[in-house]
């Protein structure tokens, strides 16, 4: 009955790990969006091929929330990016089901810690423009060796801690940057900053949701 939720936890898992929030100029509050290149395996394909290739954050403080839909499913996480804990809302009206899976900080750090380590970050000295940003290329790999490269810009700044200890040797703000999580390969890119109000955002959960947890929703989904 659930099956269609697969695509739903591996979209949790990718989307999650990446958090973002723009300090320069002062904007608090508004909306990010990202696009999203994959770059999978064969066997991977089929499955990278229905995640999304877009998202917009809206962030407020130091709490974001990524919106998300999946079949008959709308899905938001709700991240705070200084105290690490987050809360998954999913919502499925067709089947008046609605599930919530709080996470708390030691095991949001736990999820850090399993994130492949990068190293050897070195500009390259390559300017470019991406998105109205001026950029400069930089390269660096991770612990397995693989290659990768990532575009930085002076025109905004990021809190250092912003996309978490794996670049945190990063000097400027990243625009464009590829990472693995769960095996795969995603490209991110940084498209649009607009600014705006936000309604409040809270770890608590919302009155109507049903309290479980990441293994039962994969249960359910047939994992």
């Amino acid at each position: 009955m659930y099956k269609f939720l697969k695509t739903g936890i591996l979209t949790i898992a990718l989307v999650s790990t990446t958090i973002l929030v723009f300090a320069q100029k002062k904007i608090t509050e508004g909306e990010i969006q990202l696009t999203s290149t994959y770059h999978p395996t064969s066997e991977q394909a089929p499955m990278v091929a229905m995640l999304p290739n877009s998202t917009t954050l809206k962030f407020k403080g130091n709490m974001i929330k990524f919106e998300i839909q999946n079949g008959p499913a709308n899905i938001a996480i709700i991240q705070d990016f200084v105290n690490l804990g987050s809360l998954t809302l999913i919502d499925i009206p067709v089947m008046q089901k609605q599930f919530a899976i709080p996470t708390s900080k030691e095991v949001v750090q736990e999820e850090i810690n399993k994130l492949a380590k990068y190293v050897n970050f070195t500009a390259t000295g390559e300017k470019s423009v991406i998105s109205g940003f001026n950029v400069e290329k930089y390269t660096y790999q991770d612990d397995q060796g693989n290659q990768y490269e990532l575009y930085t810009t002076q025109d905004i700044e990021l809190p250092a801690s912003i996309f978490g200890s794996q670049f945190k040797d990063v000097k400027g703000a990243m625009i464009k940057f590829t990472t693995t999580t769960q095996g795969i390969k995603v490209t991110q890119t940084v498209k649009a900053i607009k600014e705006s109000k936000i309604a409040d955002m809270s770890l608590t959960v919302p009155n109507g949701y049903e309290i479980t947890t990441m293994e039962e929703i994969m249960a359910m989904a047939g994992e």
